[in-house]
């Protein structure tokens, strides 16, 4: 799953590679850095392509994903909260 949700984030920032996946595509995730997944992916590829005669499939090979990072900006520690929320 996270796999195809980072793939949709990054067809969001280069849609110039969605241009080039044919309509009705299967779209098939190849990551380079887990051979099992790869062979898994491909297999279930080849397997549907055999039993429906499916459209054409769009292969993509991934190298990697990058380590997930934080969008925290400056996260401090703190026994007293700078801001004291109020009751109304």
């Amino acid at each position: 799953m996270t796999l195809s949700f980072e793939f949709e984030r990054y067809l969001l920032e280069h849609p110039e590679i969605l241009a080039r996946i044919p309509d009705g595509a299967q779209v098939v995730l190849l990551p380079q850095d887990d051979p099992e997944l790869y062979r898994i992916n491909l297999e279930a590829a080849r397997k549907t392509r055999q039993e429906n005669k499916a459209g054409p499939i769009a292969y993509i090979e991934i190298e990697a994903l990058a380590a997930p990072r934080s969008r925290l900006i400056n996260p401090r520690l703190t026994r007293l909260p700078a801001l004291r929320m109020t009751a109304v």
